[in-house]
């Protein structure tokens, strides 16, 4: 189920209907899809061999992004590089890191490499085409975005595609990373 959220972060589907939809979802497949339409979801080879993350895509302004088992958006940082966070501290309290503790499941419409890191704290984070992923604190739910294209903590924050590839379209993105 994909959930639609307008820029000014008021749904496009009402409150009753998205809660309608969402039991009626529950009721036939015994939990909560995020905008896949597959019944099954695909362990990554990389990360085969545990219990963990489950990643799935979503519909936001920026498009359909990749999104964590609680729907919330994933997020890459322009100051990272692969396989390196370069978030902590304070950064970690606006952009918590996606945690990932093994196998990581998806959706069949995620074509990125999903895997993980692990971090200097000793966590692991799921990383999306090799880059650590994050979510927002500011986002409060399923479909929103409001990180996108924010320059904070050293960098840019930009939404992933089901691809793997960053979205760098919204605000701030004429200066690019």
């Amino acid at each position: 189920m994909s959930i639609h959220i307008s820029r000014a972060g008021r749904p496009l589907v009402g409150a009753a209907g998205l809660l309608a939809a969402g039991l009626l979802l529950a009721a036939c497949t015994g939990g909560t899809s995020y905008g896949s339409s597959s019944s099954s979801p695909k362990t990554s080879q990389a990360a085969k061999g545990a219990v963990g993350q489950s990643v799935h895509t979503g519909k936001t302004d920026f498009g359909k992004v990749l999104v964590d088992a609680n729907g919330k958006t994933l997020y890459a940082f322009a100051a990272d590089s692969p396989g390196k966070s370069n978030c902590a501290g304070s950064c970690l309290q606006y952009w918590p890191a996606a945690k990932a503790s093994g196998a990581i499941t998806h959706s069949a419409d995620v074509t990125a490499k999903l895997a993980t890191i692990m971090r200097s704290d000793g966590t692991t984070q799921l990383t999306v085409n090799g880059w650590p992923a994050y979510t927002y604190a500011a986002d409060s739910g399923p479909g929103q975005a409001t990180g996108q294209g924010e320059n904070l903590s050293g960098g840019r924050w930009w939404v992933v595609a089901p691809s793997g590839t960053k979205i760098k379209s919204g605000e701030g993105d004429a200066d690019g990373y």
